[in-house]
C-alpha cells in the first residue's frame, strides 16, 4: 500500500512538472510569435481596431472614390498610375516583341477600296494593296498579334500580318464600320452601323456571335470605354445622341442628347468624363457619364471630327475637317490653348500619334492625302498622297500593353 502511494504520487508530481513546463513553453512560444511575426501583429489590429462605421457619413466620405473606377492599367514604373487610363502609353516605348517590328502607318482608302502602307521615317508610301470595298479603319487586335481591315461594303474584315503588313486573309462578318475590343480582351465590338446595332464577338474563336445589342438611333459609329471596361459610350452621329452600353450583360444602359452631329469619343485621362466631337456644333462636348448629361461645349472649328490623347496626357488634339485645322485642348482647363492649319487647305480626319509623341498623323478624307505635325510647334512636316478617302489610319507598333480597337486606341 505504502509502495502505491508512493508511485501515485511520484506520478502526480511528474505530471505537474510536465504541465508547468509545457504551459512555460507555449506562452513562451507565443510571447516570439507575437514579438516577431507581422501577421500577429495585423491580427492584434484588426481584432482590437474599432469597428468601421458604414452609415450616411462613412459613404458620403467614400463617394467621390466609388465614382471613378479603378483605371485599367498594370502596376509598373509609369508616373501617376493610380488615377490615369493611359499611364500604360505615357513611356511612348513600344512594348517587345513589337518592338523589333519597323514602324509602319496604315491608311484605309474608302473609295478606292484599297490600303497604302507608309514608312514614317521617309514619309514615303512603301506599299499599296487592294483589300474589301469600303475599308474604312484599320484596327490593331487587343493583343496586337494581328490588323484588321474594317470593309464595310463587303462585310468583312482583312486581316493584315504585322511582320509583313500584307494580307493573309478575309473574315466574314456584316457591315463593320468599325472594331473595338473590351479592354479585359474577352470580346470584340463591331459596330454595324447600316443595321444600327453593335455586335459582341468572340473574335479569339471564329469571331463567333455572342449577342446583338440594337442601337435605337441612326449613325452609331465611334466609342470608348470606361475606365474599368464595364460600359461604353456610342456615339450615333445623324441624331445627336450619345448612348451607353453595358459591355458585361451586352445591353443598352441608357442615353444624352447632345445634338448636332457627335462622331468621335475619347475618356478622359483621369476617366471622369467623356469628350464627343460633334461635326454640327463646331466642337466638343463634355459628358459626365454618371449623370449623363453634357456639362460643358468647347467650340473648336467647323467640322469637329477626331480625336487624340497627347502622349503627356495634357492635351487633347481634335481635328477640325471643314477648316483645314487641329485644335489643341488642354485637360485641365478644358479650353483650347492652339489651333494648327494646313496651309493651302485640307480636311484632317482620324487622328495618330507617333509611339514618342512628336508627330501627329492625319487622314486628309477628301483630298486623298496624309497629313504629319510636329506637335512641338504644329507644323506640317508632310502631305504624302494616298488612295481616294483615305479614313481610319493606324501607326503601328505603337505604345501601350493592348489595342482596344477603332484605329488605333490604346491602353
Amino acid at each position: 500500500m505504502k509502495i502505491f502511494r508512493t508511485s501515485k504520487d511520484r506520478i502526480r508530481t511528474l505530471v505537474g512538472a510536465l504541465r508547468t513546463r509545457v504551459f512555460r513553453i507555449f506562452f513562451a512560444a507565443m510571447f516570439l510569435f507575437a514579438a516577431l511575426s507581422p501577421a500577429a501583429v495585423v491580427f492584434a489590429v484588426v481584432w482590437t481596431a474599432p469597428p468601421i462605421s458604414t452609415g450616411a457619413a462613412a459613404t458620403e466620405d467614400m463617394q467621390p472614390a466609388r465614382l471613378l473606377p479603378a483605371p485599367d492599367v498594370q502596376a509598373i514604373s509609369l508616373p501617376d498610375q493610380a488615377s490615369n487610363v493611359y499611364a500604360n502609353t505615357l513611356s511612348g516605348v513600344v512594348p517587345c516583341p513589337l518592338c523589333e517590328l519597323p514602324a509602319r502607318v496604315y491608311v484605309p482608302n474608302s473609295k478606292a477600296g484599297s490600303v497604302d502602307v507608309i514608312d514614317p521615317r521617309t514619309f514615303k508610301v512603301i506599299d499599296h494593296y487592294r483589300v474589301g470595298f469600303i475599308p474604312h479603319h484599320i484596327a490593331p487586335a487587343w493583343d496586337m498579334s494581328a490588323l484588321y481591315v474594317d470593309n464595310e461594303g463587303s462585310s468583312s474584315l482583312t486581316v493584315l500580318d504585322i511582320h509583313t503588313g500584307r494580307p493573309t486573309g478575309q473574315i466574314p462578318i456584316p457591315f463593320p464600320y468599325n472594331i473595338y475590343f473590351t479592354p479585359d480582351g474577352t470580346k470584340a465590338i463591331d459596330v454595324v452601323e447600316r443595321l444600327q446595332r453593335v455586335e459582341f464577338r468572340d473574335w479569339r474563336h471564329g469571331w463567333k456571335l455572342l449577342k446583338s445589342v440594337g442601337i435605337p438611333w441612326p449613325g452609331a459609329d465611334h466609342m470608348d470605354f470606361s475606365a474599368d471596361g464595364s460600359y461604353f459610350m456610342i456615339s450615333t452621329e445623324y441624331s445627336g445622341v450619345v448612348a451607353k452600353v453595358d459591355d458585361v450583360n451586352m445591353k443598352l444602359a441608357g442615353f444624352v442628347h447632345v445634338g448636332g452631329l457627335p462622331i468621335d469619343v475619347k475618356l478622359s485621362p483621369d476617366g471622369s468624363v467623356f469628350y464627343v466631337t460633334n461635326q454640327g456644333r463646331m466642337g466638343v462636348s463634355v459628358i459626365d457619364p454618371v449623370a449623363m448629361k453634357e456639362i460643358q461645349f468647347i467650340p473648336t472649328g467647323r467640322g469637329a471630327h477626331g480625336l487624340q490623347v497627347s502622349r503627356d496626357t495634357k492635351s487633347l488634339y481634335v481635328s477640325n475637317r471643314l477648316e483645314a485645322s487641329i485644335s489643341v485642348i488642354n485637360f485641365a482647363s478644358r479650353s483650347v490653348t492652339a489651333k494648327w492649319t494646313i496651309a493651302g487647305g485640307g480636311s484632317p480626319d482620324m487622328l495618330q500619334l507617333s509611339p514618342d509623341g512628336s508627330q501627329l498623323w492625319a487622314s486628309g478624307r477628301y483630298h486623298a492625302t496624309v497629313y504629319v505635325f510636329d506637335t512641338t510647334s504644329g507644323d506640317v512636316l508632310a502631305k504624302i498622297p494616298v488612295g481616294a478617302e483615305d479614313h481610319g489610319l493606324t501607326y503601328f507598333p505603337n505604345a501601350g500593353l493592348h489595342s482596344l480597337g477603332h484605329n488605333g486606341v490604346y491602353r
